[in-house]
């Protein structure tokens, strides 16, 4: 007997993907400083080839994906951290998020002919030739029993990763150094980043103005400044020894790595719950002429199916 649409809760036909050390948190003893370095791996491919996008999206999404799973990990509490963009430019919404056990996806949408104006005039586009003008929003969802937090604030630089350290300097008054990368290898798609913030002091106080925290903060972040997008996206060079090449200098310690996975959480039931919200004429003016109603998740890229007749308005 088929399981009613409202039951099925099964995912969609998608890749089964834990990259197990995707995030490895670190902090300098005695200095202001902790830190995750991302490292997305085959995730990255597996994830930017579910859609067909341009490389210069791709570039971008990848970017996004890093830096909410190097912003997700420092979550406490069952969650997720969720990172939109909108903007006038070709790319006009990019949405990406991670959940606290390091379950990512993301979806962008594109004026087609506005990207490939651009792409004539500028075939190597910024991250703000393609977003434009608008805003990027930071949210974190502690569940339905829980007030979500939202910070926003206007796009600001060029890349995101500058446009993520305004985001930070404005909304939250916390200082972040930000580094992200997304290219295609002869491996495949690979992203990854390098998150460091300032941290407080003894006693929960920040320490700034305190000369050697500062000299401390300046002295990590110029050794950060030294990463280079080959090292993160070399699957053979180990996230530890990576490390040890910036910090060994400045008392590193290593925490335990997290994982990262593929993690759209679509689903039958869900989508299910959404048509039945609609009413009779909106679900007949969807259905096809096979007599389905077809709802692709934005994310994973998966068409769902429902038969018509299987689907009655809640107030019916």
């Amino acid at each position: 007997m088929e399981t009613p649409a409202f039951l099925d809760r099964d995912r969609p036909d998608v890749p089964d993907l834990v990259v197990p050390g995707g995030v490895t948190p670190f902090y300098l003893q005695g200095r202001p400083v902790r830190g995750r370095l991302v490292r997305l791996g085959v995730l990255t491919d597996v994830l930017l080839t579910r859609h067909d996008h341009p490389n210069v999206v791709n570039r971008l999404a990848g970017k996004a994906l890093a830096l909410v799973a190097g912003l997700a990990s420092a979550l406490k509490f069952q969650g997720a951290f969720s990172l939109q963009i909108k903007g006038d430019g070709p790319v006009t919404m990019l949405v990406a998020d991670c959940t606290d056990t390091g379950a990512l996806r993301f979806y962008a949408r594109t004026d087609d002919d506005a990207l490939d104006a651009l792409l004539q005039d500028t075939p190597n586009p910024t991250d703000r030739d393609l977003l434009g003008n608008g805003y990027m929003a930071l949210t974190v969802d502690q569940g339905p029993d829980m007030e979500r937090h939202q910070g926003i604030v206007d796009l600001a630089g060029d890349d995101l990763a500058a446009m993520a350290t305004h985001y930070f300097s404005t909304s939250e008054q916390h200082a972040c150094w930000i580094y992200l990368c997304c290219t295609m290898t002869n491996a495949g798609w690979r992203a990854g980043g390098l998150v460091l913030e300032r941290i407080a002091g003894e006693g929960g106080t920040h320490v700034v103005g305190d000369e050697d925290a500062d000299a401390s903060w300046e002295t990590a972040t110029i050794l950060a400044s030294t990463l280079s997008t080959k090292e993160v996206l070399d699957d053979a060079l180990p996230s530890a020894t990576l490390l040890h090449r910036l910090f060994h200098q400045e008392d590193l310690h290593v925490s335990q790595p997290r994982a990262l996975a593929y993690g759209c959480r679509c689903s039958r039931a869900r989508l299910a719950n959404v048509l039945e919200g609609f009413d009779t004429d909106d679900l007949d003016h969807m259905c096809q002429d096979d007599g389905q109603i077809v709802m692709t998740c934005e994310f994973c890229n998966h068409d769902f199916r429902f038969p018509r007749k299987d689907i009655a308005p809640r107030s019916a």
